[in-house]
């Protein structure tokens, strides 16, 4: 189980060009979302914005060496590290689900665009990542969802009362509980099959209502607020009253500190 790749399995049922032909359809669903979600919601402009007045307004003028310095921060400690998080329990989620879905995502399209059918066999390794990323998504998924979410009950809510910003996450979750059960019970074109495809669109194509395009949106405004800072554009805002910004990140702690 763990080392047949389980999408060679849907080629007696579909040719191979379908499943890819699908896995591009939703990555141009994620691409087309995303670029909405930035113009209906104005994410771009408000950056450039932002970025302009930030240069006018800069006590002093930074370099590109300095620049490329804040773009190495944002990288190591924003986008790579999730600096944003001040809750320990909650990076490590969100880095597991992260790091997951990345090896989860790649891993797919790798088996179904370079291993297609039984006759290419997939080497072991790279269906053990694939399974991997999988656990790695449910493991941080599923602890955040059940264990780290918000307290809603704190706020007079139900405890599994769903709102519009936790399509992603179960969304997510959906797709990849049906991959791994329909990959355990064998693979093939059978319902946990047309589930898991139907599961996955809801996710890829759910962009402009989730917060799916979020992750594309913040290492710019994570380095936007850095250069900020760094300029003197934003030295007189005061610092949080109750505890210095942690982690090295220079977004504000967020609300589930």
């Amino acid at each position: 189980m763990f080392s047949s790749n389980p999408f060679a399995t849907v080629a007696a049922a579909l040719p191979p060009a379908a499943l890819q032909a699908y896995v591009i359809l939703m990555f141009v669903l994620v691409v087309a979302g995303t670029l909405y979600d930035v113009w209906h919601k104005g994410s771009a402009r408000y950056f450039f914005e932002n970025w302009r007045r930030s240069r006018e307004r800069a006590a002093r003028a930074l370099g590109g060496g300095e620049l490329f310095s804040i773009a190495l921060q944002t990288l190591l400690v924003d986008v790579l590290a999730s600096g944003e998080f001040c809750n320990t329990r909650r990076r490590i989620a969100h880095l597991l689900t992260m790091y997951g879905f990345v090896i989860y995502v790649v891993s797919t399209a790798v088996l179904i665009f370079g291993y297609p059918t039984a006759q290419t066999p997939a080497p072991a390794a790279l269906v053990q990542l694939w399974w991997l990323g999988a656990l790695m998504v449910l493991a941080g998924g599923l602890w955040f969802w059940l264990f780290i979410r918000v307290d809603v009950l704190a706020e007079g809510h139900p405890r599994f009362r769903i709102v519009q910003a936790d399509l992603f996450i179960l969304s997510l979750l959906a797709s990849v509980v049906l991959a791994v059960l329909w990959a355990a019970a064998g693979g093939g074109a059978g319902v946990l099959f047309s589930l898991y495809l139907l599961a996955t669109a809801v996710l890829f194509g759910s962009v402009p209502w989730s917060k799916f395009a979020h992750m594309f949106f913040k290492p710019a405004a994570a380095f936007e607020k850095r250069v900020s800072q760094a300029n003197g554009t934003r030295a007189n805002l005061p610092a949080p009253a109750d505890r210095p910004e942690t982690f090295g990140s220079a977004r504000e702690l967020p609300n589930h500190y």
